[in-house]
């Protein structure tokens, strides 16, 4: 394909949608690390895709059905006390089985579960879009709430519950803005792609830097880089955008190697 093709009119939405989603997921992905809960991403797009797949039976929009699903896992784990990885890597397990098992007793089911796995960046419209912008405006206004809380509940994990703080006020936001951000991504990028953003720029950037607000820079540095990359990569040679952004990910964990130099 003409490199060209990458300025044409056509490809203007699904850019930029997958450019502010690539913000938005770096973004929450270094809260996740921080909080040491980095396969939430995954567990949620998986959970999510299972909940995309009953959208042909109810007739609603696949985008719904997700975020419901993926919701109703991140108000269970929001409620309990302690969750770790261990819950994550379940959630993981059951969503993949779920969407798998709905998809082959669904008609079409397989086809919509392929293109949350697989992405639909290219198809993605205004709508999308104006989600993703709607998005990175609630994290402006809720992760500067929230963002000291989080590390207080991350460092010093009795805080809340010795001086009989309610912590699901800041969780269950915080909750909110990772379905919202994880949903968004698995429609538009696939769940490993919008797993992969969040999780490789975040988990190279907190190597590199030592401040958070360094981190923080590097990390969404990092994930735009890739993107603009994949994106570009993907279009000069006509190939699916999902796996090409994975590829381009995986390739930033050397970088990891120069903490040691």
């Amino acid at each position: 394909m003409d490199g060209l093709m990458l300025f044409d009119p056509l490809f203007r939405v699904p850019f930029f949608n997958g450019l502010l989603l690539a913000v938005a997921l770096s973004v929450i992905g270094a809260y996740l690390r921080l909080r040491d809960e980095w396969l939430s991403a995954f567990s949620l797009s998986q959970v999510a895709a299972a909940g995309g797949v009953v959208a042909l039976p109810l007739g609603l929009p696949v985008v719904v059905t997700a975020s419901v699903a993926a919701g109703a896992l991140a108000l269970v784990f929001g409620l309990m006390n302690r969750v770790n990885n261990n819950h994550y890597g379940w959630a993981i397990l059951v969503g993949w089985a779920l969407a798998l098992v709905l998809a082959a007793n669904t008609h079409q089911g397989s086809v919509v579960v392929e293109s949350l796995l697989r992405g639909q960046l290219y198809f993605s419209s205004m709508a999308h879009l104006w989600s993703a912008v709607i998005l990175l405006a609630i994290m402006a206004l809720v992760l500067p709430w929230a963002s000291k809380r989080l590390m207080m509940g991350r460092f010093f994990p009795d805080y809340f519950s010795a001086n009989r703080i309610p912590a699901w006020r800041h969780r269950l936001p915080f909750a909110a803005l990772v379905v919202f951000s994880v949903v968004l991504g698995t429609v538009a990028m696939g769940a490993v792609p919008a797993f992969a953003m969040a999780f490789i720029p975040a988990w190279v950037g907190f190597v590199l830097c030592k401040g958070w607000r360094k981190a923080m820079v590097v990390t969404v540095v990092l994930a735009v880089s890739a993107y603009l990359v994949g994106f570009g990569l993907a279009i000069q040679f006509d190939q699916p955008f999902g796996p090409t952004l994975v590829i381009v990910l995986a390739l930033l964990a050397p970088l990891r190697l120069l903490n040691k130099l």
